[in-house]
């Protein structure tokens, strides 16, 4: 097996915007959608200062190259997806080895041994016994999955979701996605009408929106720490409250662990303590080790309303896809958890994600609004959308890559659970020198 080498600090040879990465961009904006292109101009038009990406050109560890040979500490993660760090070679070996035998399956129908190696390994780790699971790609896969089992178990087709919220933007996730309005009004017409909103982290705001729902609730959907909407974390209450605001009103809770799953918060492997109930658990990102995968686990009473279903309609496959339980994905993600389990990655991200939150409480002291956040899932609230953004900015420029959260004002930090101590060293100073300058 080759070694994995201890990632590197950032070394910038080329100071952005570089010339290789500008003209990909250029080529990139001739073919991409404008949506994406509009939403980087809109990001430069709130800060005055280009916010045009860099091309990655490879990866490993906790770095990560540019087309211009600059290297970077990536504190995202790639959105979290490289929680083992990126290009493990346990992942590479994992994946290779199955590239060798097999690459496709036929799905559902003539599964492969992988896949069915995987939903065992997944059953395992579910915070329920004798769980089901259903595999996707995506994380919007695997909250539709959810969405869909909710309904079919309780024939309720109302949705509880939460301000600030983010579960994907496919079309049933899309319509509770309580981040952004903006995210849902071009397409309200087509989503869901049944969805209600309620304060996150406040469990008497989720029952008053029980009581003012004109259709019945059956799906309470819920971040344990939200992710995109700022890396709030809520109160310790507040999953146990949903949970027995659910039993009481016939309703089922959906854990987005998405995000916050498989130790990123520092809770193996659901993001949440087994105590506390929960009726279906998403989960995705980190669980392919950077390729495509994502599961809906759910308990075996609930799921069984699938196979009700299938009953009713004659053995039709209600819902299914063609690279659902990809052999590549299932290897990988087997690998990735078997790092997880071995490395103890979940206690690492907690022992470090505290370190790490101190240090910036330490250093940034009141030119931030607040250092927040739990295991290695960690916002630094700015203060103001520009503030942030132009502080992402800089960090980028001096070889970080971060994430914008909420509204723009917090810099997300979802680093490989694999983190070195000296690169947090580096960053926090580096952090210290942009907040410093007084961005604006």
């Amino acid at each position: 097996m080759p070694v994995y080498p201890a990632s590197e600090p950032p070394e910038i040879v080329v100071p952005l915007p570089a010339p290789k990465s500008a003209a990909l961009i250029d080529a990139l904006a001739q073919a991409e959608c404008p949506a994406l292109t509009a939403r980087r101009a809109r990001r430069a038009e709130v800060t005055g200062v280009p916010h045009d990406p860099i091309v990655w050109t490879r990866a490993l560890g906790s770095n990560v190259w540019d087309a211009d040979g600059n290297r970077y500490v990536d504190l995202s993660a790639g959105f979290g997806a490289a929680a083992v760090g990126h290009n493990h070679p346990e992942v590479l070996d994992a994946v290779r080895a199955q590239s060798e035998r097999l690459v496709h399956a036929l799905g559902d129908m003539h599964p492969s041994d992988t896949k069915i190696a995987l939903l065992e390994k997944l059953r395992a780790l579910a915070p329920f016994e004798d769980a089901k699971v259903m595999l996707g790609l995506s994380g919007s896969d695997a909250i539709t999955a959810a969405l869909k089992t909710a309904l079919l178990a309780t024939g309720k087709p109302g949705v509880l979701a939460f301000s600030g919220s983010y579960h994907g933007l496919d079309y049933a996730p899309l319509a509770a996605c309580g981040f952004s309005d903006a995210f849902r009004a071009p397409f309200a017409a087509q989503l869901n009408p049944h969805v209600v909103f309620a304060e996150y982290g406040d469990a008497s705001a989720a029952a008053r929106a029980f009581e003012r729902a004109v259709t019945p609730i059956g799906a309470v959907l819920v971040e344990p720490v939200l992710g995109r909407g700022g890396v709030v974390v809520p109160p310790a209450a507040f999953l146990r409250g949903l949970a027995a605001l659910c039993k009481k009103r016939g309703a089922l809770l959906i854990l987005d662990a998405i995000m916050a799953g498989l130790g990123r918060n520092g809770v193996w492997s659901c993001g949440i303590e087994h105590d506390v109930p929960v009726d279906l658990v998403c989960l995705g990102k980190a669980l392919g080790g950077g390729l495509p995968v994502s599961a809906c686990l759910g308990s075996a009473e609930v799921m069984r309303a699938w196979g009700d279903a299938a009953h009713a309609t004659s053995g039709v496959p209600l819902h299914t896809g063609t690279f659902f339980g990809n052999p590549l994905g299932c290897a990988a993600a087997l690998a990735a958890i078997a790092v997880m389990e071995r490395e103890r990655l979940a206690s690492r991200a907690s022992e470090t994600g505290a370190r790490f939150v101190q240090r910036l409480r330490l250093r940034l002291g009141t030119r931030v609004r607040e250092v927040r956040g739990a295991g290695l899932m960690i916002g630094i609230d700015a203060g103001a959308p520009e503030r942030g953004l132009t502080a992402g900015r800089k960090l980028l420029e001096a070889g970080y890559i971060t994430v914008p959260a909420g509204d723009g004002s917090v810099i997300s930090l979802t680093p490989p659970l694999t983190l070195e101590g000296g690169l947090i060293d580096g960053f926090v100073d580096a952090c210290d020198a942009v907040l410093s300058e007084g961005v604006s």
